[in-house]
């Protein structure tokens, strides 16, 4: 995985890192999005709320029921989530939404850990 850092990431990050310090852990994961969606908004950061990956198997397109979390700047797909820790099926999920989605850099957000950093994985294509 590639390690070079861009300032929209750098960016969210730090959202996301506040709307964790506010809430802590515990809650649902709908509850840290939403939050997370208003630091987005409020700060004018163009992004989009589930969105449907282009799932297509024998040139047909299919809507299989999966969602991203969010996508911002039409670059960074955001998946959420509140579980013990991240597992090697996160980052497989991630990284089929970057390929089928044709995004380059995925962030999971694990808002159950004790501090966002320590629930944090970035990944690049």
């Amino acid at each position: 995985m590639n390690d070079d850092r861009d300032p929209t990431t750098e960016r969210v990050i730090g959202f996301a890192i506040d709307v964790h310090r506010a809430l802590g852990p515990g809650l649902l994961e709908s509850a840290y999005e939403e939050c997370l969606c208003h630091e987005l908004e409020t700060a004018g950061v163009r992004f989009r709320r589930q969105v449907p990956p282009p799932v297509v198997y024998k040139s047909v397109r299919l809507g299989c029921g999966y969602r991203l979390d969010a996508v911002i700047e039409d670059a960074l797909v955001l998946e959420l989530t509140t579980v013990e820790r991240i597992l090697p099926i996160h980052e497989a999920q991630l990284l089929t939404y970057l390929r089928l989605g044709r995004y380059r850099t995925g962030l999971i957000l694990n808002f159950h850990a004790p501090t966002l950093r320590s629930g944090l994985k970035r990944m690049v294509l």
